[in-house]
């Protein structure tokens, strides 16, 4: 026995001893190289995706019907899709530019899936089954956020908030509903078209739903400031009911609602002020302009600037279609040269409701709104109206709850650099008017 082991023992180490010297052998034949050897890089390899979609566009004046046979749908299926569509949308009634996408097999063209996007908010997607097709309504999704963003008026508030850097990622047309929210907030203080001034600044909370394209479903501000000609005004959104009706107040919980807003129509030109000697355009001689025109696009809404009733509705002489509201015993506003009147007489209107459309009708040479106010039977300019009755102040049992709402909302607004920091940056001159407005 210790003989076979002593044999084993013997032949293993032989065997180690053979395996190092072809261990070393094997290191001395192999070549050497300065680097390691490049094998090259493949050309990239394109394959075309399995699925094709083809986008059809409904044009204005055009049905469902007849744009699907334009495609290469074979008719049983355009039934089947037009049939599918009706059980959530009318096929006859759908907006113009909706688009309707179908989704096919490359080469084989057998229909995959249809997409009708009727809204901004939903599509219909209709998809084959053994049995027929099947058609679900699919919402589309939206998340809420809060914006934040503020800027410095230099020529127009128009133009501030469309070339705002901090709205690079908000559509074009949500920075235009933006615009008109501030507008609407500030209406009864403010006339953008003649009172916004450059070095105006503002600031402004937003709550909004927003979609997967960027766009906004809705949006609601929650404060907003802006300084216009040195004159801090605040906006701040409280629901005094609890019911969503809410309304904007003051930082002193004053409502911000006028009697009267400033303009009829949202954020335009003034092309001609009251004068009681202006020379007219048309009839060519002077004559008392006892309004405000407001040049505008026709198509544009007119809305009342007060609560009142319908006294006049319809042709009216060189005022073309025109619109007469009573408000109280005391005041009257007109609205003329519109393209078309919405409202009836006798009807009640509540401010801001839209009455009609702006257009050229009458005697005018290009379309605008003609705009008047009247005061017990007189006309007087509507851009020096003051002493303007305002809204009711958030009640007294509502304060505390308003003074927690208030604060953390002007705690985001803080955030936003605006006038504060001008004031910092002043307050470095030994003026004294400078320190007092840092320790306002």
């Amino acid at each position: 026995m210790h003989r076979l082991l002593a044999l084993v023992r013997s032949r293993a180490h032989l065997l180690a001893g053979m395996g190092g010297l072809l261990g070393i052998g094997a290191v001395g034949l192999a070549p050497e190289y300065d680097s390691t050897p490049d094998a090259g890089v493949l050309d990239p390899l394109e394959v075309a995706s399995a699925e094709k979609t083809e986008v059809l566009t409904l044009e204005s004046g055009r049905f469902l019907g007849p744009l699907l046979r334009e495609s290469d749908l074979p008719e049983p299926i355009q039934n089947e899709v037009v049939a599918a569509i009706e059980r959530h949308a009318n096929p006859s009634r759908l907006p113009e530019n909706t688009e309707v996408r179908i989704r096919y097999v490359r080469d084989t063209r057998r229909v995959l899936g249809i997409e009708v996007q009727h809204s901004d908010d939903a599509l219909v997607r209709i998809d084959p089954r053994p049995w027929g097709w099947q058609s679900a309504l699919v919402v589309t999704p939206v998340r809420t956020d809060t914006l934040a963003v503020g800027g410095l008026i230099d020529t127009s508030l128009w133009t501030s908030v469309m070339r705002n850097a901090g709205l690079a990622d908000v559509p074009e047309n949500g920075r235009e509903q933006i615009i008109g929210l501030l507008d609407r907030v500030f209406r009864w203080s403010v006339d953008f078209s003649r009172q916004s001034q450059p070095g105006d600044t503002y600031r402004v909370v937003l709550e909004r739903e927003v979609r997967p394209n960027g766009s906004m479903r809705s949006a609601r501000i929650l404060a907003a400031e802006l300084v216009n000609a040195d004159r801090p005004l605040h906006a701040v959104w409280f629901d005094v009911h609890g019911d969503g009706e809410g309304g904007y107040y003051d930082l002193e919980g004053e409502s911000t609602r006028a009697a009267f807003i400033r303009a009829p129509v949202e954020f335009l030109r003034i092309s001609s002020r009251f004068s009681r000697n202006r020379f007219h355009p048309i009839l060519r001689v002077p004559r008392p302009h006892v309004g405000v025109d407001y040049a505008a696009a026709t198509g544009t809404p007119v809305m009342a600037t007060a609560d009142g009733v319908v006294t006049y509705s319809g042709r009216n002489g060189g005022y073309g279609i025109f619109v007469e509201i009573r408000h109280s015993e005391e005041y009257t506003t007109r609205y003329a040269h519109l393209s078309v009147a919405t409202v009836r007489v006798g009807s009640r209107v509540a401010q801001g409701q839209t009455i009609g459309e702006v257009g050229m009708t009458g005697l005018a040479t290009g379309p605008h709104l003609h705009y008047e106010l009247h005061r017990r039977g007189s006309p007087i300019d509507p851009l020096t109206l003051a002493d303007i009755p305002t809204g009711d102040p958030i009640p007294p049992l509502e304060r505390a709850r308003w003074a927690a709402e208030l604060e953390g909302r002007l705690a985001i607004l803080r955030t936003i650099p605006g006038r504060a920091v001008l004031r910092v940056a002043q307050a470095q001159t030994p003026k004294p008017e400078a320190a007092a407005a840092i320790r306002r």
